[in-house]
């Protein structure tokens, strides 16, 4: 089975309201109760907000380091999911339970194999 990224888009800004924020959160533990039940569970986690991100970039023999995301814009990953899916349209349907679940837009993309090099 491949194995693909879902990423959750969140907006930048505040945090939901606790009520939403609550049902969310007991939503997305049934779904990803679900998902180990369905035996397509690889990990998954959230993250800190942008603003903890340190980037690297090496270049010609040095390493220059800046806090902060890399690129500005209105909406980051706030946490992700890794699947093992048999085809592009499993994944895809995980996806839109994910979606669905966190109200958040979902982006879904596949690993290289190791066939694939």
């Amino acid at each position: 089975m491949k194995q693909y990224l879902l990423n959750i888009y969140q907006p930048d800004g505040g945090t939901p309201p606790p009520d939403f924020l609550e049902r969310v959160m007991r939503d997305l533990d049934a779904l990803n109760q679900e998902i180990k039940a369905a035996g397509a569970w690889v990990f998954a986690g959230g993250l800190h907000p942008p603003s903890t991100a340190t980037v690297v970039r090496a270049r010609d023999g040095e390493t220059l380091m800046t806090d902060g995301p890399y690129t500005e814009g209105k909406e980051h990953i706030g946490g992700f999911t890794v699947i093992k899916a048999p085809d592009l349209d499993a994944a895809l349907e995980w996806g839109r339970r994910l979606s669905e679940v966190t109200t958040l837009p979902i982006e879904v993309r596949p690993f290289h194999d190791e066939a694939e090099g």
